[in-house]
C-alpha cells in the first residue's frame, strides 16, 4: 500500500457519501474501515482532504469540468468524488502534482467501478495542475455554494456579504476552546499555546488535530466548542443555585458552561445516544446536571425553570466552515420543515419557565427563518413574552452583531483577523410576569 493511500481512500468515499446525500462527514469518515488503523496524522489529513473538497466543491468542480471532453455518467459518484479529491489537493492544500495525480490513478485503478477511469483521472488532473490554484480562484467563490443557499443569503445579506462569508467558509477553522474555570484563561492559553479571545472565556489555537491528547484536556479542565456556540449561555446569564434547562443539549458544549456557573441544570435532548455525549462530557469535565431524554415539544416539568436556553435544530448554515456537509444534506425544504419544529419548542420552552422567567434562543444557521422571522413568529403567537435587549457591553469584541432590536447575528465573515466565527442567531427575552 503507497504512502497516503488509506486517507486519501477515505476522503474520496467520504465526499462521495455526502455529495450522495446518504451521511455526514464525520460519521463517513468513522465508518471508513481505514480510519481505524490510520495513524493520527493520516486521519488528520483525510478529514482536511474531505473538508476542504466540500468547502471548495464548485471552484474544484469548474476546473475539473473544463478539462472533461464529455460530462461524467451520473452513477459515476465515485468518480467524481476521485477527481474533485485529487484536484482539491492540488489547487487548496499545495500537494505536489505528482504524488496528487498517482495517488489518484492508484485508487482509480483498485476498483471495478473506476478502474476504466483510470487514464481519464491522470489526464484531467494533470490539466488542472498545469492550469494552477490562480485559475481555480477566477470561479466565483460563491459557487461553493448550492443554488438555494446563494439565492437565499444574496436576499438577506446581498452579494458583497454573501461573498465574504463564501470566502470565509473555504478557510480552515481554527479550534477553540471554553474554558471551565475562567479564571484559570490565561494559565490555559499558555498550556494550549492559544490566544484568549475577547470576553475571557474562551481560547482560540490554529488547527485542530487530536484534541483529546492536549494539555488540560483529561482533566476537563476545557472542552472544544467554537466562541460564536458559546455566547447564548453566556448571555443567558445563569446564576448559582437557579434552575435551568438546556432544551436541545446535545453534545452538552452549552451544558457544561451552564452547569460552570453553579446552577442546577436540566440537560433535555431528544436522541439517547446524543445524550450520552453529554454525560459522557460532564463525567470528564467533573461537572454535574440531570439527563433527560424526552421531546423537547412534548416534555413538561411540574415545577417551572426559572432560565431556558433553547438552541433550537437547524439547517446548520451557520458551521458551514465546521460542517461542510450540511450545504449537501440540507435544502429549503429543511428550512420549513425545521421552522415548524423550532416554534414547538418554542411554545414548550413557555411552558416549562416561570412567570419572570428569561430564555434566550440560537440557532447555528444563517437563515432568517430560523433567525430574525423565528422571533417575530414567537413574539406574533405567544403573547406572553418581551424581548430583553441583548447590551452592547455583553459582546465584547462583537459589537458589530448586534441588531437595532437588541438580538445577535453572528456570521463567519466577522473576526476576519482572527479567522472568523461561526453563524448564530441569539435573542433574549422575558416571560412577562402574571
Amino acid at each position: 500500500m503507497s504512502e497516503g493511500l488509506d486517507a486519501r481512500r477515505a476522503a474520496m468515499r467520504a465526499v462521495a457519501t455526502v455529495m450522495a446525500g446518504k451521511s455526514a462527514l464525520d460519521a463517513a469518515l468513522s465508518n471508513a474501515p481505514e480510519m481505524r488503523t490510520m495513524e493520527a496524522r493520516d486521519r488528520a489529513f483525510a478529514r482536511q482532504l474531505a473538508a476542504t473538497t466540500l468547502r471548495r466543491a464548485g471552484q474544484t468542480e469548474a476546473m475539473v469540468k473544463r478539462f472533461l471532453n464529455r460530462p461524467l455518467p451520473d452513477n459515476a459518484t465515485m468518480g467524481r468524488a476521485l477527481l474533485l479529491t485529487g484536484a482539491a489537493q492540488m489547487l487548496w492544500l499545495g500537494t505536489p502534482a505528482h504524488a496528487a495525480v498517482s495517488s489518484s490513478v492508484a485508487l482509480a485503478k483498485e476498483s471495478p467501478a473506476t478502474e476504466r477511469l483510470a487514464g481519464l483521472v491522470n489526464a484531467v488532473l494533470r490539466r488542472v495542475a498545469d492550469a494552477g490554484r490562480a485559475r481555480a480562484e477566477k470561479v466565483p467563490v460563491t459557487d461553493n455554494l448550492p443554488y438555494w443557499l446563494r439565492e437565499s443569503w444574496t436576499r438577506a445579506y446581498g452579494i458583497a456579504r454573501t461573498t465574504a462569508i463564501a470566502e470565509a467558509i473555504t478557510r480552515d477553522p481554527p479550534l477553540d476552546v471554553t474554558v471551565k474555570n475562567p479564571a484559570e484563561a490565561e494559565r490555559w492559553a499558555e498550556a494550549l499555546e492559544s490566544k484568549v479571545l475577547p470576553g475571557g472565556h474562551s481560547l482560540r489555537k490554529a488547527g485542530i488535530g487530536d484534541i483529546t491528547a492536549l494539555p488540560g484536556y483529561e482533566e476537563g479542565a476545557w472542552w472544544a466548542q467554537d466562541a460564536g456556540a458559546a455566547l447564548p449561555a453566556r448571555l443567558l446569564n445563569a446564576k448559582p443555585g437557579e434552575r435551568v434547562l438546556d432544551l436541545c443539549a446535545a453534545p452538552g458544549g452549552k451544558t457544561m458552561q451552564l452547569a460552570a456557573t453553579g446552577a442546577s441544570v436540566t440537560a433535555l435532548d431528544a436522541s439517547p445516544k446524543r445524550l450520552k455525549r453529554v454525560e459522557d462530557n460532564l463525567a470528564r469535565t467533573g461537572l454535574s446536571a440531570e439527563l433527560v431524554a424526552a421531546d423537547g415539544r412534548s416534555w413538561r416539568t411540574d415545577t417551572p425553570f426559572d432560565a431556558i436556553l433553547l438552541d433550537a435544530p437547524c439547517t446548520s448554515t451557520g458551521t458551514l466552515r465546521r460542517r461542510p456537509d450540511a450545504a449537501f444534506l440540507k435544502s429549503q425544504d429543511d428550512v420549513v420543515s425545521l421552522a415548524a419544529i423550532q416554534d414547538d419548542l418554542a411554545k414548550a420552552a413557555f411552558e416549562n419557565l416561570k412567570p419572570g422567567g428569561r430564555m434566550v434562543i440560537c440557532t447555528c444557521s444563517l437563515q432568517p427563518e430560523e433567525g430574525e422571522l423565528w422571533l417575530k413568529r414567537i413574539l406574533a403567537a405567544e403573547g406572553g413574552w418581551v424581548r430583553d435587549p441583548v447590551t452592547p457591553e455583553e459582546l465584547t469584541g462583537l459589537r458589530e452583531a448586534r441588531l437595532p432590536d437588541g438580538s445577535v447575528r453572528l456570521s463567519p465573515d466577522m473576526w476576519d483577523n482572527r479567522n472568523g466565527i461561526d453563524g448564530f442567531f441569539i435573542a433574549r427575552l422575558i416571560r412577562k410576569k402574571r
